[in-house]
């Protein structure tokens, strides 16, 4: 299928599906296609790794290096699971978030339901690259350095796209003293179906149907870093040690100069996510395989521009000095994060309870343990967008070419994957006339629309708790995807009866006060005991089983004696008659914590198996999840409890 132009290798003149962009959505979507026999194209407009030919530049690096365990499933059906597993990334047995400086971290462990159930902290540029290469070996033909110039459509139906326009990059092999020459060749390739993956850039959503909606409730930037242990650099003779020193023998020890949450426990290797003390945003801490640290935060846009204004700096280098030196002056809004850097334990397990009384981390302290990769610290804003479709006639969006909610719940990857493998489904479906090519197309659009807002509004709860504040969020999500994203919610939120046509504003803060409760601060430890507790009193299946639908919050009451309290740290005053005793109210109460984080687990556990893909009913379709059948199949709508 390759054709060459001057003794060159370029793209062909036409092709059954061109994808443009190989990150992690293109490369998938390559991949499922490409098992399904048909003929793929991928242009994509760097040199892989991204890393090294883009170095540092935010435009090339995305936010999103830690992964959850719905990839598995996903990684599963296109035959790259074991590539992953086997790579050396940092496995990530769970996640701790920590929003209340004075309260324990919550964690959530991923490997409590099973030992293969973790996910990984990954190297965004060896990630990309190793699915890309995937995609190569399933079939498809990538063209790197050949970028997506411009989209031509037919001009008897102006809303289907029929070619592409592109660039392709050659550099001729230098010898080692020379500099390489490059050349430029150009051509463009027509298609049956076109799928775009190109990134935030969004070839099609920003140039031509110029539909993209910004989030105002979050307006955020985020400005990241990488960290190494000093004590482990100055160790070292030279970069090559550090990245080839024998990877999962080197990382613990690296590590453990200045902190992994959990070191020595089950933990190891779990993210660190932390609330900032002045409520403006977040912060993580992500371990990586190479000995690196990913430290990151993440703000109110506006916040941060009067942050800026207010303390003007200057030095010889004034854009990445000021960057730099607000980077680690915000790092202090973060005190896990920095006592991490430091060497020290924030990790709390069962019911030890962090200090009140903790010493400021000394300054001097922090650069004799840690140091900040020069020239590492990179930024990002105006990243949380969507659209009102993803979809039309003989085109597919995905991945961040479509929407991107926020680094926070890390969902990002498993997005791409969905958008990816709803893309390549809905192709299928019109090629084997399982629909029409307008009815796949729609389905696409839901597809990914459901699955954004079901993480959206958790983000959104997120930073409700973490701001403290209501902020109205009405004009940001989407009604009619709520209503399918959320169908169980609505009538346990308001009461079947209460149920208005409408959604409002308040009771979508209702919602996220309900999905908040994912994020509560309890522990593995507690999950058991309650496990134990119920299984006595006969309702252990029920309550603690997180693919049930959700349950409404009274039964909790009815179960353990609970008065529905709104302030858990007031709660202990609101013991049920009989119980006299601090201790078994507060047992009590963490026996509703873990129960509400469960019940608020279930809202996304949907997401968390490619068979929802199957099982969930959009538009009267599903997904006909086979290799080799890949499509649609028309399936009977299900009934909506209060609907």
């Amino acid at each position: 299928m390759c054709e060459t132009h001057q003794g060159l290798n370029v793209p062909p003149k036409h092709v059954e599906v061109l994808i443009i962009g190989g990150g992690p959505a293109g490369s998938y979507a390559a991949s499922v296609l490409s098992r399904e026999g048909i003929d793929v194209v991928v242009l994509e407009s760097t040199k892989f790794p991204r890393a090294l030919s883009q170095k540092f530049s935010t435009a090339f690096y995305p936010i999103g290096e830690s992964l959850i365990p719905s990839v598995r499933p996903y990684l599963q059906f296109i035959g790259a699971e074991e590539k992953v597993a086997n790579y050396g990334f940092t496995k990530k047995p769970g996640s701790a978030i920590k929003f209340n400086q004075f309260k324990r971290e919550g964690y959530t462990d991923f490997v409590a339901l099973g030992a293969d159930n973790n996910a990984w902290n990954v190297i965004r540029s060896e990630f990309d690259q190793l699915l890309l290469n995937h995609a190569q070996g399933c079939g498809a033909e990538v063209y790197e350095e050949t970028k997506a110039t411009s989209i031509s459509f037919d001009p008897k139906d102006p809303d289907k796209p029929v070619s592409v326009s592109w660039a392709r990059t050659f550099t001729e092999n230098p010898n080692e003293s020379q500099v390489g020459m490059s050349k430029t060749v150009h051509g463009s390739i027509t298609f049956t179906h076109l799928i775009d993956a190109s990134g935030r850039a969004g070839l099609l959503s920003t140039n031509y149907l110029k539909n993209r909606h910004f989030n105002a409730s979050l307006r955020n930037i985020a400005v990241w870093g990488y960290w190494r242990s000093r004590i482990c650099y100055e160790g070292s003779n030279n970069e090559h040690d550090l990245l080839n020193d024998g990877q999962e023998g080197y990382s613990h020890g690296c590590h453990a100069h200045f902190g992994m949450y959990g070191i020595g426990t089950s933990r190891e290797g779990a993210p660190w996510f932390e609330a900032l003390t002045d409520e403006s945003g977040w912060a993580w801490f992500i371990p990586l395989h190479n000995g690196k640290t990913s430290v990151g935060i993440v703000m109110n846009q506006e916040r941060y521009n009067t942050q800026a204004k207010s303390r003007p700096l200057y030095s010889e280098t004034p854009r990445e000095s000021s960057l730099v030196s607000r980077y680690l002056s915000n790092l202090h809004l973060a005190p896990g994060v920095i006592r991490l850097l430091c060497g020290e334990d924030v990790c709390h397990l069962a019911n030890a309870m962090p200090s009140s009384e903790q010493n400021p981390v000394e300054e001097q302290k922090l650069h004799m343990q840690a140091e900040l990769e020069q020239g590492s610290v990179r930024s990002a804003s105006d990243f949380s967008y969507s659209a009102p479709s993803y979809a039309g006639k003989g085109f597919r969006i995905i991945g961040d070419a479509g929407a991107f909610i926020d680094p926070f719940f890390s969902s990002g990857i498993h997005l791409a994957f969905t958008g990816a493998l709803s893309a390549a489904a809905t192709i299928c479906a019109s090629r084997r006339g399982d629909c029409t090519e307008a009815e796949a197309a729609m389905w696409h659009t839901k597809r990914v629309a459901v699955s954004y807002t079901r993480f959206q509004v958790v983000v959104l709860s997120a930073y409700k708790q973490m701001r403290a504040q209501r902020v109205d969020v009405l004009s940001d999500v989407d009604e009619d995807n709520f209503d399918r994203a959320f169908t169980y919610l609505r009538p346990v939120i308001q009461g079947a009866s209460d149920m208005g046509s409408r959604l409002s504003e308040s009771e979508l803060q209702r919602s996220l006060d309900f999905c908040v409760n994912l994020f509560n601060p309890t522990s593995p430890e507690e999950h058991e005991a309650v496990e134990g507790r119920l299984s006595h009193l006969g309702e252990h299946r029920g309550l603690m089983d997180v693919a049930k639908p959700v349950i409404d919050p009274k039964t909790f009451e009815n179960v353990l004696n609970v008065r529905n309290v709104r302030n858990y740290p007031n709660a202990t005053s609101c013991t049920e008659e009989g119980v006299d005793s601090k201790n078994n109210a507060e047992s009590e109460l963490k026996s509703r914590m873990v129960l509400d984080k469960i019940n608020a687990r279930r809202l996304v556990h949907h997401e968390y198996a490619i068979n929802n893909l199957e099982a969930e009913e959009l538009l009267g379709y599903a997904v006909r999840l086979e290799k080799g059948q890949l499509g649609l199949v028309k399936v009977a709508c299900k009934s909506v409890p209060g609907g």
